[in-house]
């Protein structure tokens, strides 16, 4: 029996009792409001936790690269959405293979991205699931207008290959209803049906089935990391079961500690504290270096010792599972579970 204390530091843990809870919650929260589960996987990388989703209700999942759907292909998930423009003919062959196996959707926004994946899909006889997106509000991916949207989907189900599913939003706004609306009227005018409209955002699902989504793409709400926590009453630390383990290696400056996990291990995405400590909340991560973090101790209740252990909840969990290798799983102290994140610098 392997227990937390004899585990080596940096490491990453989950808190397996925390985990399952967020877990049951999204889940009964879905099948209240009556919308399809399409958690996004990019929070954890592993084909394990994405398992889980989907036994706890989950319709399919959501890849943001292909590398991370071919690694859930693998392992035995055959329902994916990439809601990502797929270019460039090393990827879209790669996309046609992976279709021939699962069911597989894509979003896209342009004529020439439906092309290029119609053509080696069309070769191999693979059918691929198109959902054009929109943009409404985000302003990175998606067509800008109802009428642009209609005419990507009548050019859609010309091309073979491809099989013209819906469209995809992200983030789920209540002000883009009459986009979506007025997009779904015009493509049900040019005779082709859609039976997909796939929302966005952990938090927003019922603002997705306000919208009229038939499913929401939640994906954060596994971690519920720093980023997160304060945005409502619902959210607190305790509902964070990602942490790092880390120990103080040095309290040789007055006022501060040095843990040994700087950007590498927890993240270099900017934020002020980086991440939460759960021994001591007056404990302030207040700057990185790459292998240190420095911590601000001049608030604590306790003293902190060189050799101390630290529990931090990152920023965000996210950033700060696609650094490591492997997760542990923990219930009460005793590791249960030791996972490869086998998704991880899946960018291609």
């Amino acid at each position: 029996m392997l227990r937390i204390e004899e585990l080596d530091t940096p490491s990453l843990i989950c808190d397996l009792d925390v985990m399952e809870a967020n877990l049951k919650l999204m889940a009964e929260r879905c099948r209240a409001l009556g919308i399809a589960l399409r958690p996004h996987t990019k929070s954890h990388k592993i084909p394990a936790l994405a398992h889980l989703q989907i036994a706890s209700g989950a319709q399919g999942i959501t890849c943001q690269k292909l590398g991370d759907a071919e690694v859930m292909a693998a392992a035995g998930i055959d329902d994916i959405l990439i809601p990502y423009n797929i270019v460039g003919k090393v990827k879209t062959e790669r996309l046609a293979r992976l279709a021939r196996q699962i069911r597989v959707l894509v979003a896209i926004d342009s004529e020439a991205t439906a092309s290029g994946i119609s053509a080696p899909a069309s070769e191999i006889g693979a059918a691929v699931g198109i959902l054009i997106e929109l943009d409404t509000g985000s302003h990175r991916c998606g067509v800008q207008n109802p009428e642009e949207a209609a005419a990507l989907a009548r050019s859609v189900a010309r091309f073979p290959g491809l099989q013209f599913t819906g469209l995809m939003t992200y983030p789920s706004r209540l002000e883009a209803k009459p986009f979506i609306d007025r997009t779904v009227a015009l493509i049900r005018q040019a005779g082709l049906e859609v039976s997909v409209i796939s929302g966005g955002g952990t938090g927003l699902e019922s603002v997705s089935k306000e919208l009229g989504c038939t499913e929401t793409r939640s994906g954060s709400y596994l971690w519920e990391g720093g980023s997160r926590v304060g945005k409502s009453e619902d959210l607190h630390p305790s509902h964070c079961p990602l942490r790092v383990l880390t120990v103080v290696v040095s309290t040789a400056v007055p006022g501060q500690m040095i843990l040994d996990a700087g950007q590498k291990t927890l993240t270099a995405r900017p934020g002020d504290p980086y991440g939460y400590i759960v021994e001591d909340p007056g404990a302030k991560i207040r700057g990185m270096s790459m292998e240190h973090g420095h911590v601000d101790i001049r608030e604590c209740s306790r003293r902190f010792q060189v050799g101390d252990r630290v529990s931090v909840i990152p920023l965000h969990g996210e950033t700060t599972t696609n650094l490591h290798d492997t997760m542990y799983g923990v219930r009460k102290g005793v590791v249960e579970a030791i996972w490869k994140i086998a998704g991880r610098g899946r960018v291609q």
